[in-house]
Order: structure tokens, then sequence, then C-alpha cells
């Protein structure tokens, strides 16, 4: 009688103890923080091309040729 007793609480542990997984899609949306720092490079490297240019084709731009 015992060991009926002890094979049934055995079952109720091993039952309470069955691992459950849950996959839900996250509430709020991911977010992607870009770095200003980057974005300053490609200007100044765009400003410099730039004046580059300008400087060789003045009437291009419609810039006043230097004597």
């Amino acid at each position: 009688m015992r060991s009926a007793v002890l094979v049934v609480l055995c079952l109720f542990y091993t039952a309470a103890c069955t691992p459950t997984v849950k996959v839900e899609a996250p509430d709020k949306p991911i977010e992607i923080n870009m770095n200003i720092k980057i974005e300053q490079e490609v200007r100044v490297r765009v400003e410099k091309n730039l004046d580059e240019e300008i400087l060789s084709n003045p009437d291009l731009f419609g810039v006043p040729a230097k004597s």
C-alpha cells in the first residue's frame, strides 16, 4: 500500500515538473540607433571632394576663376 502511494506521488511530481516553452513576439518594436558620427564623416568627405571639383572646374559651377 505504501509503495503504491509513493508511486502515485512520484507521478504527480513528474507531471508538475514538465517543461513548457513559449514563443511570443515582442510587444515593442525593435529600435536601431544609428551613430551620428558616421553621417558627419560622410558629409565632410563629400564637402572636400566638392571643393576640389569646384576649384578644378569653376565655370561649371558658376564660380569666377582665380587668377
